[in-house]
């Protein structure tokens, strides 16, 4: 059964490492019959929340700039793929920020089944875990989520580095795998 695949690839850099793994899982997605779509959300306007929470009562946020469409997106996926490289042991702010926009609509996003991709300069697994703990804390907050796997990027800084890695594959894989 075809599924509906969201990618939010939140690397600053295009081609940056974990776009590129963002792009090895959509092939294999794409591969495997489904519908794959991939937003790299560097290229969207997506301004900080506010917490002014207009939006509590009628699902509208006050803002208006391109996460009306991405929070749609994100409703309507099956599968949902949350990517970034570790900025000070976290996700990136331009990731960060659709995650804390997704208020406004939070509650309708269920069911979903979740992929993280992350990468880092350090060679050590363990400083992907507050990363991974910024993801799954996302994900706990959704109804019926289920985490379905991890692609770990590690040792790779300059843009473009993860090519020939094994991780590629993996990324590629798992995309398969949905």
């Amino acid at each position: 059964m075809s599924k509906k695949v969201l990618i939010l690839s939140g690397s600053p850099r295009k081609g940056g490492n974990s776009d590129l793994l963002c792009d090895e899982f959509m092939k294999g997605a794409l591969e495997a019959g489904h519908d794959v779509e991939k937003i790299r959300v560097q290229e969207k306007k997506v301004a900080c929340c506010m917490g002014c929470y207009v939006c509590k009562d009628s699902g509208v946020c006050a803002i208006k700039d391109d996460m009306t469409e991405i929070m749609q997106k994100m409703i309507d996926c099956d599968v949902m793929v949350l990517a970034s490289p570790v900025y000070f042991y976290s996700i990136d702010a331009q990731l960060k920020a659709v995650i804390d926009r997704s208020v406004c609509r939070w509650t309708e996003v269920k069911d979903k089944e979740f992929y993280y991709i992350v990468t880092c300069a350090d060679t050590e697994r363990a400083s992907t875990d507050t990363t991974i703990a910024c993801f799954r804390g996302y994900a706990d907050c959704v109804e019926g989520a289920v985490e379905k796997g991890v692609i770990y990027g590690t040792g790779v800084y300059q843009t473009g580095e993860i090519r020939n890695t094994k991780v590629m594959r993996e990324a590629y894989e798992l995309g398969r795998y949905v």
